[in-house]
């Protein structure tokens, strides 16, 4: 009994297999058989000639987005952060208040100092009320010239003393004030080097912010192009990223090339523009001479999957081309590099 049903177990997966395999070979779906669609006839009555046309040579230069007006916050004192107001994206303005450094010490200093001026203060006053005497008994013959040259000495020299304690006071009261950093302009904070806690010492990094109303382009132009640019020239720019284009306006072309590549550094203002950011990839449009080139229209060219095609008037009939496309040169034009030749009769595509 249990053989019999071993062997129908078996049969019936063996039937379930072959018919699996018949479903997916395609054997219960209809099959077309090989052969060539018809195709639509081709109008060769309305052609188009081919002629060369004089567009204006636009040349693509790689640039980036940089920002004009940047600045790094440091620290100018060996100190420990105990608060930073902002984070990397945050906007601040000129003047308010980013990072704030341990300053018990400092304030001690400060009020050490003061102290050391008011006695100083009180000694010149007793200085000269000594002097102020010895003038007098100098007057009715009672103490010596040279009694009268200390008293003058000494309220001289404790009138030095208290401006050099003066000085030491305003020294400190401006060590004090370099434990609170403020924004030197109205920016963005780009990014955050220390967290609080952290001790940091004279010239170490904090933060980093730019201006976001100060972005420009910079870009490497060739020597031949760069020559023919000049100062206050309006660029067209493409972001990608945004998908947008806008004008900048030439502000700098540093004199000097690169011996490397024989290139310009060029430096134009962008206008403000939402989601600029510093360090984008951007593309300097530079008109340059006219080009001869062939130009034709858009519904003369049909794509087929990734290549273009166009049908040419032969003497044979419609032949079909294969193209290859520069740069549109309006919304209804664009430009042939390869495949077609002045005086050639464009039809239009079939379908």
């Amino acid at each position: 009994m249990n053989a019999k049903r071993t062997i129908l177990f078996s049969l019936g997966a063996l039937a379930g297999l072959l018919l699996l395999i018949g479903l997916m070979a395609g054997i219960f779906r209809d099959r077309t058989e090989p052969g060539v669609l018809a195709q639509s006839p081709i109008d060769d009555g309305d052609s188009y000639t081919v002629a060369l046309r004089d567009v204006p040579a636009v040349e693509s230069i790689a640039a980036s987005v940089e920002a004009r007006e940047t600045t790094i916050i440091a620290s100018r004192l060996l100190a420990r952060v105990e608060q930073i107001t902002m984070r990397a994206g945050d906007y601040a303005q000129a003047g308010q208040l980013l990072v704030t450094l341990e300053n018990e010490d400092l304030e001690a200093q400060v009020a050490q100092t003061s102290e050391a001026m008011k006695s100083v203060e009180a000694r010149l006053i007793e200085a000269r009320q000594n002097r102020d005497r010895a003038v007098e008994l100098h007057e009715r013959k009672l103490i010596a010239d040279a009694d009268l040259d200390a008293a003058n000495a000494n309220a001289a020299a404790l009138t030095a003393e208290l401006a050099a304690a003066k000085q030491s006071l305003e020294i400190a009261k401006t060590s004090l004030s370099f434990a609170e950093i403020r924004s030197p302009i109205a920016g963005r904070i780009v990014d955050r080097f220390v967290e609080p806690g952290d001790t940091v010492s004279p010239g170490q990094s904090i933060l980093s912010l730019y201006n976001p109303v100060s972005l420009r382009i910079e870009a490497w132009v060739r020597e031949s192009l760069a020559l023919s640019l000049k100062e206050g020239q309006e660029v067209a720019v493409e972001i990608p990223a945004l998908n947008s284009r806008l004008t900048a306006r030439i502000e700098e072309l540093v004199p000097a090339a690169d011996p490397g590549s024989r290139a310009f550094k060029i430096k134009a203002t962008l206008p403000a523009a939402p989601g600029l950011l510093p360090g984008m990839y951007a593309r300097m449009l530079v008109a340059g001479s006219p080009q001869h080139v062939v130009v034709v229209p858009l519904d003369r060219i049909a794509e087929v999957g990734q290549l273009n095609i166009a049908w040419v008037n032969s003497d044979a009939g419609p032949a079909r081309r294969f193209l290859r496309l520069g740069e549109r040169v309006d919304d209804e034009h664009i430009i042939v590099t390869a495949g077609l030749a002045p005086g050639d009769e464009l039809l239009m595509p079939p379908g």
